[in-house]
């Protein structure tokens, strides 16, 4: 994983770390619908669903706010996905 605009990406085919950005082994999990191309991981050690029911009650971050990368890299990047058949 590696860090941009305050989330944590994971690198694939559709882009990796940029210089200066260093790449981590974390435990994560993601808190919102989307996948790794589109969504930012957050840092979490739940691994029960209790443990996420509980970790999320107690976070003051939206679900979706915190963690969708199209909404913080760019204004059109949902369109965009559209366009190249990503729905």
């Amino acid at each position: 994983m590696f860090q941009r605009a305050g989330m944590w990406l994971t690198a694939g085919e559709w882009g990796g770390p940029k210089d200066g950005e260093t790449v981590e082994k974390r435990l994560v999990r993601y808190r919102t619908v989307g996948d790794m191309s589109c969504t930012g991981a957050v840092d979490s050690d739940a691994v029960t669903l209790d443990d996420v029911i509980a970790e999320i009650a107690a976070s003051r971050l939206t679900e979706r706010g915190a963690t969708r990368a199209d909404d913080k890299m760019s204004e059109a990047a949902m369109e965009d996905r559209k366009r190249e058949g990503y729905f």
